[in-house]
């Protein structure tokens, strides 16, 4: 009688048993496709916002037309780097275009253009590249003193770029940044990181 019972109650302990662990595996696997969801669009978000180059002031590097994606998360714990191309705004609204240029100078650093050479705190600033010789130094012609949130930006297209030399432009602060340019995803023939 005793093994009757025993027999009884084990099929239907073994069905909740059962139940359970497909519960369990249908929980996790629902877990796990949330967090890849979440990981997707936290990258999507922060290193794959693709904007276009609008003009013809960072050529030599990018042309006019080509699609990147913006590292935007860069900047969150960091700050910009001299020589980073960077992505900004210059109207507070959000709406403004998307402007390209290569960081030159640093907060609290004091950069000035003479004799078509960039100075930065009175020493020759030595870059890596081609540049061609500046024949205009718009506002740099003085000595320009960078606050502890501001960057001074050039185009690479160094005499065909309006940038910090110019009044339009002018001085770059770390909150109208919108990303660092890391990636050249158009043309395809150009595809890849961007220096």
């Amino acid at each position: 009688m005793a093994a009757r019972s025993t027999e009884k109650r084990y099929p239907g302990y073994l069905k909740e048993y059962v139940w359970q662990q497909k519960a369990r595996k249908v929980s996790r696997l629902i877990i796990e496709l949330i967090v890849v969801v979440a990981l997707a669009f936290f990258c999507a978000y922060y290193f794959c916002h693709m904007e276009s180059i609008p003009d013809s002031a960072m050529e030599g590097t990018l042309m006019n037309g080509d699609k990147v994606l913006l590292n935007s998360g860069s900047y969150i714990l960091g700050e910009p780097k001299r020589g980073d191309i960077i992505a900004f705004t210059t109207a507070e609204d959000g709406n403004a275009a998307v402007i390209f240029r290569r960081v030159i100078g640093l907060p609290r650093e004091t950069v000035q253009i003479k004799d078509g050479s960039i100075y930065i705190n009175g020493e020759p600033y030595e870059e890596y590249g081609s540049y061609d010789t500046i024949v205009n130094p718009g506002l740099a012609e003085e000595p320009i003193t960078l606050s502890g949130n501001q960057y001074f930006v050039l185009g690479d297209n160094r005499n065909n770029s309006e940038d910090s030399r110019h009044p339009g432009i002018g001085l770059v602060s770390k909150s109208a940044v919108r990303g660092k340019v890391w990636l050249r995803i158009k043309p395809f023939s150009d595809f890849g990181l961007i220096h």
